[in-house]
C-alpha cells in the first residue's frame, strides 16, 4: 500500500493517492455528520437540548449570542484541525467542532421543532441537494476557487460585525441576512472543495473534512433560519 507523502499536495500526487485522499476526506465528512446527528439525538432524548435552549433564550439577545458563537467556534475548530501536523490534533479539532456545534445548534433545533413541523427535514434535504450540486460543480469544472479566500475572509468579518452590532444596538438580522449567508456558505463550500482538489497535503484529510463540514453546517444553519423566518 502506498503511504501518503506529507510534503506533496493532492494536485501533484499520483492518481491513486489523490483518489485515496478524496475518499478518506468524504468518509470523514460522513462520519462527522453522523456523529453530529447522533449527538443531537442524545441531547434531545436526555432533555439536555431543551435545558440548553431554555438557558440561551433566557439571556438578553441569546439568539444573537448563538450566531456569534457559531461563527467563532467554526473558525477556531477549523484552524485547529487544518493547522495541526498530527492526526491526533486534527481529530481533536474535529471532536471539538462536533461537540461545540451540537450544543450551539440545540436551541435552534428545539425552536424549529416546536415552530413548524418538518422544517428541520426540509432544511437538511435542501442542504444536501445544494451541497451535492456545488461539489459536482467543483469536481466537474476543476476550477481553482482559491481566489475566493480574501472575499470569504472579509465577508466573514463583516457578518460577525453585523452580529455584534445587532447585539449592541438591537438590530434585527432578517431574511436578507440569511439569504446572504446562504450565498456565503455556498461560496465557502466551493472554496473548501477546491482546496481538497488542489491544495491540501495527502495527510490532511481529517482537517479537510472538518473545513468542509463547517461549511455544510453553516449552510444548514442559515437555510433552517430562512425556512423558520418564512414560517
Amino acid at each position: 500500500m502506498q503511504s501518503s507523502n506529507p510534503f506533496v499536495t493532492v494536485a501533484d500526487a499520483a492518481p491513486s493517492a489523490r483518489a485515496t485522499f478524496i475518499r478518506k476526506t468524504y468518509f470523514h465528512l460522513a462520519l462527522a455528520i453522523l456523529a453530529f446527528t447522533l449527538f443531537e439525538f442524545v441531547l434531545f432524548q436526555t432533555g439536555a437540548a431543551f435545558t440548553i435552549a431554555q438557558f440561551v433564550f433566557s439571556l438578553p439577545y441569546g439568539f444573537m449570542i448563538l450566531l456569534g458563537g457559531f461563527m467563532l467556534v467554526g473558525w477556531l475548530s477549523q484552524s485547529m484541525a487544518a493547522g495541526s501536523d498530527t492526526k491526533g490534533g486534527q481529530y481533536a479539532g474535529m471532536a471539538l467542532y462536533i461537540v461545540a456545534e451540537g450544543i450551539i445548534f440545540a436551541p435552534m433545533l428545539v425552536l424549529a421543532s416546536v415552530q413548524a413541523d418538518g422544517v428541520i427535514a426540509s432544511a437538511a434535504t435542501m442542504t444536501l441537494l445544494l451541497f451535492g450540486g456545488l461539489t459536482a460543480t467543483a469536481f466537474m469544472t476543476r476550477t481553482d476557487f482559491s481566489f475566493l479566500k480574501s472575499t470569504l475572509t472579509i465577508v466573514g468579518f463583516v457578518a460577525l460585525g453585523l452580529i455584534v452590532c445587532s447585539f449592541i444596538f438591537g438590530i434585527q438580522l432578517g431574511t436578507w441576512f440569511s439569504v446572504a449567508m446562504i450565498v456565503f456558505a455556498s461560496a465557502a463550500i466551493l472554496y473548501s472543495t477546491s482546496k481538497i482538489i488542489h491544495n491540501y497535503r495527502e495527510d490532511q484529510y481529517v482537517g479537510a473534512s472538518v473545513e468542509l463540514f463547517a461549511s455544510v453546517a453553516l449552510l444548514f444553519w442559515y437555510i433552517l433560519r430562512l425556512l423558520m423566518s418564512r414560517d
